[in-house]
């Protein structure tokens, strides 16, 4: 029923204006800023435009016998959709790109969604980043934590070729950009490390062709930095720097919350942290004839949620999305200018060369498969193989 479909949902923008106090301080949200005595509505529209993604219930049991509700478990999975479809946002629409109810979107709008919605043949759905979560280690219906989802969406990433996008996941707090400009420039390439002479037949993952991902040049970077930013608290010497990432025009946001207990971080006000909350539980939503989608309940028509950020989990993923190399070169001024140079303790790295005693960094590329499914993940888990074990010689 209608009522079902949407449960949960609150739908008046004007109900939860009196969430956010009297402040004359700005509010971040993803690089913008808001000031809430000018532009109220603005901010709302801005966090209402965030595509959001909760739990499901009623769609099709993953790998055919498992869960058909991922309630209780999937959160964190659902914060890694949001980051990632940030970033898509970014790459087709634009950062200014807003959403409102009923109203025409484009079709690459409507094509982003079906990426993730909870169905096997769609490249970011709840079942292909369960089942690809095995190779980590996680079986279906375990819970994530953030560094694991940044792998799994890494993976992913290689059989989706209308995004093309290159995902950085930084090892060791440590970002090097002569990795990521080898990566991002790097051309895309039809042979393989995993070790396959069958012919690529398209499939769930593969099936987006995109001559632009054939040619040589900038490959739009999705790179997340996987930090402990304490030992079982954050510590407050990291505050200042966790904020100044919200500021930044690059800004994904974060992914972290309470153990257990994921949440997709977009903002902060003052020292409260402005987060989408993936704990409702909805229906399953599938696309229409058209191939356009329902979507309203696919965006947070409720309050932001705030938490302190000295109750924040130590264990976060920032993330960043640069569509061309300027953005890339002026994040890094960024990090040299407010994180790096400012703080006695470094969040995290950002060193121009390879470290001479990490292995070779070799960019990844897509396995030829033949299949979906369990032959395609054991295929990209042998991919990974080699990259995982250089993570732990390199502890």
């Amino acid at each position: 029923s209608v009522l079902s479909r949407y449960e949960n949902q609150i739908t008046v923008l004007s109900d939860y204006l009196e969430e956010f106090p009297e402040t004359d301080e700005p509010v971040w949200i993803l690089g913008r800023q808001h000031h809430l005595n000018t532009d109220k509505s603005k901010l709302l529209l801005d966090i209402s435009a965030r595509l959001w993604f909760t739990y499901r219930r009623k769609f099709s049991p993953i790998g055919g016998t498992g869960p058909s509700s991922d309630a209780g478990w999937g959160c964190m999975l659902r914060c890694g959709q949001m980051m990632l479809a940030q970033a898509l946002i970014c790459r087709h629409l634009g950062r200014d790109w807003q959403w409102k109810k009923h109203k025409k979107q484009p079709e690459e709008y409507h094509r982003i969604l079906r990426c993730f919605l909870d169905r096997k043949d769609c490249c970011y759905s709840i079942h292909q980043m369960a089942q690809m979560g095995v190779g980590e280690g996680k079986s279906i219906g375990e819970w994530f934590g953030p560094n694991t989802v940044a792998q799994v969406l890494k993976k992913l990433a290689l059989f989706d070729e209308w995004n093309s996008l290159a995902v950085y996941v930084s090892m060791d707090n440590t970002v090097v950009i002569e990795d990521i400009k080898k990566m991002c420039w790097s051309p895309a390439q039809s042979s393989s490390v995993a070790h396959s002479s069958a012919h690529l037949h398209r499939s769930a993952l593969g099936q987006n062709k995109n001559a632009a991902g054939l040619c040589p040049g900038w490959k739009p970077l999705l790179l997340i930095i996987p930090l402990r930013l304490g030992i079982n608290h954050i510590n407050p010497v990291y505050i200042d720097a966790f904020k100044e990432c919200f500021k930044m025009p690059q800004s994904l946001g974060a992914l972290g919350g309470k153990p257990n207990n994921a949440y997709y971080f977009i903002g902060f006000l003052g020292n409260e942290l402005i987060y989408l909350d993936p704990h409702t539980t909805q229906s399953f939503v599938d696309s229409e004839e058209n191939g356009t989608v329902d979507d309203e309940s696919f965006h947070c028509q409720q309050a932001p949620h705030r938490m302190k950020i000295m109750n924040l989990d130590p264990s976060v993923a920032l993330g960043f999305f640069c569509k061309e190399e300027c953005d890339f070169d002026n994040w890094c001024s960024l990090v040299q200018k407010e994180i790096l140079k400012q703080q006695s303790l470094r969040m995290f790295e950002l060193v121009q060369k390879h470290p001479p005693h990490w292995p070779p960094f070799i960019p990844p590329t897509k396995p030829e498969v033949t299949t979906t499914g369990a032959e395609l993940i054991e295929s990209t888990d042998k991919l990974f193989e080699l990259e995982e074990e250089f993570e732990i010689l390199s502890v």
